[in-house]
């Protein structure tokens, strides 16, 4: 169940992320973003400040998407 809720904080996450960023993106990139976000940054709140619940899972997933985002525009997204 836990993977269940990771996913779907993700997706949230993949969406606010790029709309904070204000990245052009669709919606299947956006939800695996905000997944990978989840991942990594749930991990890494968890594991540094061991923040637990719904809140900091979606914080940490916000702030790993970011992450995930800026590593794409800066290094992947060539125009």
């Amino acid at each position: 169940m836990a993977v269940v809720w990771l996913i779907i904080i993700g997706a949230a996450a993949g969406f606010l992320a790029t709309r904070l960023m204000r990245v052009e993106a669709g919606v299947v990139p956006t939800i695996l973003i905000g997944i990978a976000g989840a991942l990594i940054g749930g991990v890494l709140i968890r594991a540094i400040l061991t923040v637990t619940g719904i809140l900091g899972g979606l914080i940490g997933a916000v702030l790993g998407a970011l992450l995930l985002l800026w590593l794409w525009q800066t290094y992947l997204d060539r125009k």
